[in-house]
């Protein structure tokens, strides 16, 4: 690889940063993980799209398999957009990033993306693909003779263009050549960023043996969960997700809420949840740290004592617990929001206040000794940043 910009950034110190290719029905995951994960890493992320500019919306969809031989899209949330593609300087970025969907299709014949991708394959800066965004790296001519992976309806379009397919076994892990990171999409989200943020010289310390537990149910929230599993997974931390009802293996369904423009947010079904652990099997001296996700699982497992025991034995032994949106509902009936400074947003206020707690109404995430909670799925960047700093996990590019 040439010179970088994660080499100029570091000499001048200035804040690293990544560029996002982005349209209307992008992969919902796709987006937001790199998004949201970055930038709670002091990342600066600008998201643009031909033909739309700052603050436009860009509709996102969600890819899973629901029962059927192909995938199933739903609707996912709305994307704000933070840049004018019209301003785009690609010497000024240290990686590029395009998240998968259909509208990778329109972009391939785009000739301005088409010149942007390959600036920034000709310097040699990483660039991220996930799922069928590779199509438009093999618009650009860049993937002769390059191995990747992708969504395996892929496979024949990457070997005309002259490339190496590699199967995505398994689904999880990346494919890397070069300056080129490929995944079959979000389930590798954390090998995908591991990779990413070692391309572009970040150093991660303080995360040796760290393990964070996540406890949730049928309709967590859908970012809730997943942003912070995987942007704490791609930093090398362990992290099991569990539920009480249900197994290693075993899926919870996610529920997206989204403002649209009603006195409360929209709910619409969101991706599965895959669980990796059992929760018969957790032990609290295990792990560093608790995450509830909000949704409306918590208002499920409040139901169940020995989930407000577990949660309460976590309080007592001197663990980290966290609670974003309305997983604050389970730290109330453990006992752990009395006398502590809270963020919530509308839906939690009265449950924090009858708890005892003391709302910041300005914060969006608040870390009170080991207790951290935060407002919603909004609020994430700030709250994995604060996350990380309970943890004494520190990443300097």
């Amino acid at each position: 690889m040439g010179s970088t910009d994660a080499d100029t950034a570091a000499a001048v110190g200035r804040k690293p940063a990544v560029l996002m290719i982005c349209g209307d029905y992008m992969e919902d995951y796709e987006v937001i993980v790199p998004f949201q994960a970055l930038q709670a890493l002091g990342v600066r992320v600008d998201c643009v799209s031909p033909n739309k500019y700052s603050g436009d919306k860009c509709l996102t969809a969600v890819h899973d398999y629901m029962g059927y031989e192909l995938y199933t899209e739903l609707p996912g949330h709305s994307f704000t957009l933070n840049g004018n593609f019209t301003d785009v300087i690609p010497e000024s970025y240290d990686a590029l990033i395009i998240p998968g969907g259909r509208f990778t299709e329109l972009l391939s014949i785009d000739d301005k993306v088409l010149d942007v991708v390959t600036k920034f394959a000709e310097t040699g800066k990483p660039i991220a693909t996930t799922c069928h965004s590779q199509l438009i790296l093999v618009s650009a001519g860049i993937m002769k003779g390059k191995k990747c992976t992708g969504f395996p309806s892929l496979k024949p379009v990457i070997k005309l263009a002259g490339g190496f397919w590699l199967e995505p076994e398994p689904m999880t892990s990346c494919a890397l050549d070069g300056n080129i990171i490929s995944a079959i999409g979000w389930p590798a989200h954390a090998d995908y960023l591991s990779i990413l943020l070692r391309l572009m010289g970040a150093k991660v310390s303080g995360n040796q043996n760290k393990a964070v537990l996540f406890l949730c149910g049928d309709y967590v929230e859908d970012y809730e969960i997943n942003v912070p599993f995987q942007a704490l997974g791609g930093l090398g931390c362990r992290v099991d997700a569990v539920s009480p009802t249900k197994k290693k293996g075993g899926k919870c369904v996610t529920a997206i809420h989204d403002p649209e423009g009603a006195q409360v947010c929209s709910e619409k079904q969101g991706h599965n949840f895959i669980l990796n652990a059992n929760f018969s099997d957790v032990r609290v001296e295990d792990y560093d740290c608790l995450v509830i996700p909000g949704g409306r699982s918590p208002e499920f497992l409040v139901m169940d004592d020995e989930v407000v025991s577990l949660v309460k034995e976590f309080g007592e032994k001197n663990k980290v617990v966290s609670g974003i949106g309305n997983g604050k509902w389970l730290l109330a009936a453990a006992g752990l929001l009395g006398g502590k400074n809270c963020a919530s947003g509308y839906s939690m206020k009265a449950i924090v206040k009858v708890a005892g707690g003391k709302l910041v109404e300005s914060a969006e995430a608040v870390a009170h000794e080991k207790l951290l909670t935060a407002t919603g799925w909004p609020a994430l960047p700030t709250f994995i940043s604060e996350l990380i700093n309970l943890l004494g996990i520190s990443v300097v590019f």
